[in-house]
């Protein structure tokens, strides 16, 4: 059985405004092993945030193909793209895109509560041992404009562990946060990615996140450097 969690092959992604067509990921190729922590670092505009959306079926390719647990994955349907991220990934964002309407409890049980097989029960007591694990046993009624910034970012850490995925995908996952809380967050992606052995592959600006990762990988310009 393959190893592989993620692959991606020649990736390609262009963005055309009239008669412009920008090229912003230029024949990229990507392997991520189960339980790997890859970061890939580089200046703004270089191409990061797009090629991050293009591995976790958030947007298509123009060309090349990516490859989810051995399977082709930017080819199925925005339906069917969409079942395979709440089976495999994780997402976290440096902007937490909590549900304001919702407490902290819910947020997290939300993709749990989305799949065809879903038990309340079950999302709800796996909602809280995860608000629990990243200190928000406390916060667990509360909605998104009651917390922090940082209370904020860890229950999105929460929403994307309540799958048990087999790859976490990170933007700027300390970007939007003061160094303290940058730093509470970084020890928690490190004691949790051990806690669910699991992959992680983050965009990130910090060198000290991007310095812990097994390997590093520096993007410029639509490709690697």
């Amino acid at each position: 059985m393959s190893n592989i969690v993620l692959e991606a092959k020649d990736i390609y992604k262009s963005f055309t405004d009239g008669k412009t067509s920008v090229d912003v990921i230029r024949g990229l190729s990507l392997k991520v092993e189960a339980g790997e922590f890859v970061s890939i670092v580089g200046s703004s505009g270089s191409g990061k945030s797009t090629l991050l959306h293009v591995l976790g079926g958030l947007d298509r390719p123009s060309q090349g193909m990516v490859f989810l647990n051995g399977q082709r994955f930017d080819n199925l349907s925005e339906t069917a793209r969409g079942h395979k991220r709440n089976q495999y990934l994780g997402f976290v964002y440096q902007f937490h895109h909590l549900l304001p309407e919702f407490s902290a409890l819910e947020n997290v049980a939300m993709p749990l509560m989305l799949r065809s097989d879903a038990q309340y029960k079950d999302a709800k007591e796996r909602s809280e041992y995860l608000l629990e694990r990243v200190g928000l046993s406390h916060r667990l009624t509360h909605k998104p404009g009651e917390l922090s910034g940082g209370e904020r970012q860890r229950v999105a850490l929460a929403r994307a562990l309540v799958t048990q995925p087999a790859l976490m995908l990170a933007d700027e996952p300390t970007g939007n946060l003061d160094r303290k809380t940058a730093l509470t967050i970084f020890d928690l992606l490190s004691d949790l990615k051990k806690e669910f052995n699991m992959a992680m592959l983050i965009v990130t600006h910090d060198e000290q996140l991007a310095k812990s990762a097994d390997r590093i990988l520096h993007m410029q310009d639509g490709t690697w450097v």
